[in-house]
């Protein structure tokens, strides 16, 4: 959130490095808008990439809380103000928008706006956003408008700067899609290999199994205990394959709704009871998202199939800046110093690294007959 208006060169700078540092599409876009309503001192400010069906693909907003934004409802349609500057591709700089002939009115919930500058963001011949901020800090006698003809012209600058930043980070993510295309192609040749080679260990073991039994129970029993070794690399090949892969829900979704959705799945397929909660979530940098996804898939893994647990509670709070996971159970425990010993980590290892590697921490709770909680924390963006 802005912290009070700068001015000058500094300011314009400062803004247009901070558009710089980021390469995700959603972080730009929070940037873009942050920087606009600190540099022009306004209240609100909010950006919409136009989707193909009258509405917007996405909408960033600065100076509405999370209750607010969560209460004014769906996104906007192209309609009224809006619409001119994404089909017309002029600036509007207006003393009162809601005395606008072309004004629509707003949902209830939606905060009060009266003096309000807008513009297009384009790429070339094309808009590719609306960029609008309202209500200037600064008194309007007789009712002016609070935005100036220099604050029109900052904007439009910051507007060319944040036409790049998005245009580059929407190429930067087409090329990791591209990248995560080709991954997912040599994973599964070499899934398909790797599996199939287990499988047919299998069924040669099971089948020698079969043999056996009458003539050599022994001998048997033997083949049946490397038949259960082989189905258990098998499985472990195919989740850790699976683990690496970037699940296409968690960009397109985001991560309250990918978990929700997978902790869904998991509650229908298992007789634990699975639930998820959720409470102030803001978006995350990209690295750290996936990092809480893959270690709340691996917790929920270990709770599910070696805990015993009757009930597993998933939780995701929003904690200063960043965000907090709790994966808690009611399962038999362990004790992790004797697990650590033992050699058998039980995922705890590859959670540790995921959490580090993002800047987070993990923090595991577990004792025999007193259940587990995992928790992990990362420092937002």
């Amino acid at each position: 959130m802005s912290q009070g208006p700068r001015s000058g060169l500094a300011a314009v700078s400062a803004a247009l490095l901070a558009m710089s540092r980021h390469l995700e599409v959603r972080d730009v876009l929070k940037t873009i808008v942050a920087s606009a309503r600190e540099l022009l001192d306004a209240q609100y400010a909010a950006l919409g990439v136009p989707d193909d069906h009258g509405g917007f693909a996405q909408f960033v907003v600065d100076g509405v809380s999370d209750q607010q934004w969560k209460a004014i409802g769906p996104l906007p349609r192209q309609h009224g103000i809006l619409a001119a500057m994404l089909q017309e591709a002029k600036v509007e700089r207006l003393a009162d928008v809601r005395k606008d002939p072309r004004f629509e009115g707003w949902p209830s919930a939606h905060p009060d706006m009266s003096d309000f500058l807008g513009l297009p963001i384009r790429d070339g011949d094309d808009v590719i956003g609306a960029l609008f901020l309202a209500n200037k800090n600064c008194p309007k006698p007789d009712g002016s408008c609070g935005f100036t003809a220099e604050d029109e012209e900052l904007l439009s600058i910051l507007a060319q700067h944040a036409a790049i930043a998005l245009t580059n980070a929407r190429l930067y993510e087409r090329s990791r899609e591209l990248t995560i295309a080709e991954e997912r192609s040599r994973l599964a040749h070499e899934l398909h290999d790797a599996v199939a080679q287990k499988l047919f260990s299998l069924r040669l073991t099971a089948q020698a199994a079969a043999a056996l039994v009458d003539r050599d129970p022994s001998r048997a029993k033997g083949e049946l205990q490397q038949v259960a070794v082989l189905a258990a690399e098998a499985a472990d090949e195919l989740r850790a394959a699976v683990v690496e892969l970037r699940p296409a829900a968690l960009d397109e979704d985001g991560l309250v709704a990918t978990l929700r959705t997978q902790i869904q799945v998991l509650d229908r397929a298992h007789t634990a009871r699975v639930t998820f909660d959720s409470c102030g979530v803001r978006a995350l940098p990209a690295s750290q998202e996936e990092a809480l996804l893959r270690v709340a898939q691996e917790a929920l893994h270990n709770a599910l199939r070696h805990s015993g647990a009757d009930h597993v509670d998933v939780t995701l709070a929003r904690r200063g800046s960043g965000a907090v996971l709790s994966v808690t159970d009611d399962g038999g425990g362990f004790d992790p110093k004797t697990t650590r010993r033992a050699g058998r980590h039980l995922g705890l290892v590859s959670m540790r690294d995921r959490a580090s590697g993002v800047g987070g921490a993990l923090t595991v709770e577990s004792a025999p007959g007193k259940g587990t909680t995992i928790e992990m924390e990362v420092p937002g963006g």
